[in-house]
C-alpha cells in the first residue's frame, strides 16, 4: 500500500523534476546523432571564415583544432557526463536543489539572454541565403543597410518563432535527418572549390600531392596574416577557441539535460561526432570554401557572408544548407530560451514566453553584428555560465571528498543561497577583470575563472553550514530516492517497447535517400580529381550544382517520408 501511495504522489510531480528512469535511457547511436546534428550549423560558415580572416596558419588550424576539440570531448566525458549520469537530472533541476530559487532565477535570466542572442545570430545567417537569392546586397556593417534585408529577416525570423512555439518536436526529428546531408555538403564544398584555388595559386586545376594541398592552403587560405595585413593568431589561440566554443555546454554543464539519458559515463565520448566533424572538418571546409569564393568573386573574405560562400561552393544546395542549418539551430536555442523564460514567469505558458523572446530575437537579428562577432560572443557567453558549472561540480564531487554535505542548502530549507550567488558574482568579476587587464588570451579565461569559483564556493559554503552533518534530512532524502526508484519500476512495467520492422517500400526509399547522398559526393570528387583544365572544371562544377540540387531534393523528400512512416509504425 505504501508503494502504491508514493507512486500516486509522484505521478503528480513533473517528470522534469525526477531523475531519468532506466527504461528511458538511450543508446550511444542516439547521442552520436544528436551531437552530429546540433554541432553542424550555419555558424560553421562564419567561424571557419573567421579563422581565415584572423590570420591563422594552416599548421595551426590542422593541429590546433584537433587538440582543442579533443579537449572539449574530454571535458564532456569527465565533467558533464559523470554528474549527469549520477544524478539523472538536468542542470536546472540540480541547481534548484543545491542553490535555491534566487540562484536558479538569475541563471534562467542569463540563459534567456544567451540563447536569444544565439537564436538571433542563426536567423541572420539564414537570412543571408535568402537575401542572396533575391539579389539583396551583403550586410557587412553592424547595422542593416538595406530595408529589404530587414524584411527578409522578419519573414525568416517569424517562421522560426512559430515553429519553436508549436512544432519543436518535428524540427528536432527533422534536424536529425539533416546530419548525413550536412556531412556530405561540408565535404563536397572544399572538393568543388579546391580546383579554383589550385588554378589561382599553382596555375593548374589538379593537385598531385599532399604537399600541393599544404602549399595552396598556406598561400591562399590560412596565410598567417590577418585581414589588416598583420601577423595573425597562433596555435594556442586556435586550441583555446576550439576548447572554449562549447564551454556553455561542458564546463557550464548545460548538456546535463541531454546526457542524463546516457547509459554510462563513456557516452560523453559520443560528443566526438559533433566535435570531430562539426568543429573540425566543417570549420576547415568552411575556411577553404570562403577562400575559394573570395578568389572566384574577387573580393576579400571579410566582405563575404555565408550566403555568398555557400552558393559559390554548392550552388542552390548551398542556399538550402545555410537556411536549414540556421533554421534548425535557431529553433533549438529559441526553444531553450522560451523554457528558461517560462521558468521565470511561471504563470505564463511556454508558447507565450517563446513568442516574446522570439520577437526580441528577430529584432536583434536585423543587426548583422550578431553573426559577425560569433567567436567572442560564444566565448563570453561561456564565461557567464562557467562559474555556475564550477559551483555544481564543487558540490557534487569535491564536497563529499572533504567532508562537506551535498544538498546542505536544501537541508536548511534555503530559498536563497548566499554562497552560490556570491561565488557566481565573484567568479564573473574575476574573469572579466582578467580580461580587462589583458592578462591572458580571452579564449582561456574560463579555466582560471572555473578554479577560482570552486575555491570561493568551498570557503563561503563552509561558513554557511556546508561542513555540518544533516543525518535526519539525509535519511528523508534517501527514502524519497527509494520511492522514486519504485515509482519508475512501476512505470516501466506499464510501458511496452516496440521495435517495428520497416516495410520493404520504406527500406527501398531509405536506400534511395542514401544513394542521392552518394551521387552528390561522387560528383564533388569528380570535380576535384577529374578537372584537367579550367573548362573541364567549370563543366564538372556545373554538373555538381545541377544534379547535386536534384539529389538534395530527393534526399529530403525520401528521408522525411521514411521518418513519417517509422512514426506510424511505432504509433
Amino acid at each position: 500500500m505504501k508503494s502504491k501511495t508514493s507512486s500516486v504522489i509522484l505521478d503528480n510531480v513533473s517528470e522534469e523534476q525526477l531523475p531519468i528512469p532506466k527504461h528511458k535511457r538511450k543508446g550511444w547511436s542516439h547521442f552520436l546523432g544528436i551531437y552530429a546534428g546540433e554541432h553542424v550549423a550555419a555558424t560553421e560558415f562564419v567561424i571557419g571564415a573567421t579563422f581565415v580572416a584572423l590570420g591563422a596558419t594552416m599548421t595551426d588550424i590542422l593541429l590546433g583544432l584537433l587538440i582543442g576539440n579533443v579537449l572539449a570531448i574530454l571535458s564532456w566525458t569527465f565533467l558533464t557526463t559523470p554528474i549527469a549520469v549520477e544524478t539523472r537530472l538536468s542542470l536546472y533541476t540540480y541547481l534548484q536543489k543545491i542553490a535555491g530559487d534566487s540562484m536558479t532565477t538569475l541563471y534562467n535570466w542569463v540563459n534567456v539572454i544567451i540563447f536569444t542572442v544565439i537564436s538571433a545570430a542563426m536567423v541572420t545567417v539564414s537570412a543571408t541565403a535568402v537575401r542572396f537569392a533575391f539579389g539583396i546586397p551583403a550586410q557587412l556593417s553592424w547595422y542593416p543597410t538595406n530595408a529589404w534585408f530587414v524584411l527578409v529577416v522578419l519573414a525568416v525570423g517569424m517562421i522560426v518563432v512559430l515553429v519553436a512555439m508549436y512544432g519543436f518536436n518535428a524540427v528536432s526529428n527533422f534536424s536529425r535527418i539533416c546530419a548525413p546531408w550536412l556531412f556530405v555538403m561540408f565535404v563536397s564544398g572544399p572538393l568543388v572549390l579546391m580546383p579554383a584555388l589550385a588554378e589561382h595559386v599553382i596555375g593548374q586545376t589538379t593537385l598531385t600531392s599532399w604537399a600541393d594541398f599544404m602549399h595552396i592552403g598556406s598561400i591562399s587560405v590560412w596565410t598567417g596574416v590577418d585581414a589588416q595585413g598583420e601577423p595573425g593568431i597562433g596555435l594556442l589561440e586556435v586550441i583555446g577557441f576550439a576548447w572554449a566554443a562549447n564551454t556553455i555546454t561542458h564546463f557550464g554543464l548545460i548538456d546535463m539535460a541531454l546526457l542524463r539519458y546516457a547509459k554510462s559515463r563513456t557516452y560523453g565520448l559520443c560528443t566526438s561526432s559533433g566535435m570531430m566533424f562539426g568543429h573540425y572538418i566543417a570549420w576547415i571546409s568552411a575556411g577553404i570554401m570562403g577562400a575559394g569564393t573570395a578568389v572566384i568573386v574577387k573580393k576579400s573574405i571579410i566582405e563575404l557572408d555565408p550566403g555568398d560562400v555557400a552558393f559559390q561552393a554548392l550552388g542552390l544546395s548551398g542556399l538550402v544548407i545555410v537556411i536549414v542549418a540556421g533554421w534548425t539551430t535557431a529553433n533549438a536555442n529559441l526553444y531553450r530560451a522560451g523554457l528558461a523564460a517560462q521558468a521565470i514567469f511561471k504563470n505564463h505558458s511556454r508558447n507565450k514566453t517563446t513568442l516574446i523572446v522570439g520577437v526580441v530575437a528577430v529584432c536583434i537579428a536585423c543587426f548583422p553584428f550578431v553573426f559577425n562577432k560569433m567567436l567572442p560572443l560564444l566565448t563570453y557567453a561561456g564565461l557567464l555560465v562557467v562559474p555556475v558549472g564550477a559551483i555544481v561540480f564543487t558540490e557534487h564531487f569535491i564536497f563529499p571528498k572533504i567532508g562537506f554535505t551535498r544538498y546542505w542548502a536544501m537541508f536548511q530549507n534555503l530559498t536563497h543561497s548566499t554562497p552560490a550567488v556570491a561565488s557566481w558574482g565573484l567568479g564573473l568579476a574575476f574573469g572579466f577583470t582578467l580580461n580587462a587587464l589583458d592578462v591572458m588570451s580571452f579564449y582561456y579565461l574560463f579555466l582560471p575563472t572555473w578554479f577560482f569559483t570552486c575555491v570561493v564556493y568551498i570557503l563561503l559554503a563552509k561558513r554557511y553550514g556546508a561542513a555540518e552533518a544533516y543525518p535526519e534530512e539525509q535519511a528523508k532524502l534517501d527514502a524519497y530516492d527509494r520511492q522514486v526508484e519504485e515509482h519508475h519500476e512501476q512505470q516501466a512495467q506499464l510501458e511496452t517497447v516496440s521495435t517495428p520492422e520497416p516495410t520493404l517500400v520504406t527500406k527501398i526509399i531509405h536506400w534511395v535517400s542514401l544513394l542521392s547522398l552518394g551521387i552528390s559526393l561522387a560528383l564533388a570528387c569528380n570535380t576535384m580529381f577529374l578537372s584537367a583544365d579550367v573548362a573541364a572544371y567549370e563543366s564538372n562544377r556545373d554538373l555538381f550544382f545541377d544534379v547535386g540540387f536534384i539529389c538534395t531534393i530527393i534526399y529530403f523528400a525520401s528521408a522525411y517520408w521514411v521518418m513519417q512512416q517509422n512514426k506510424k509504425v511505432v504509433a
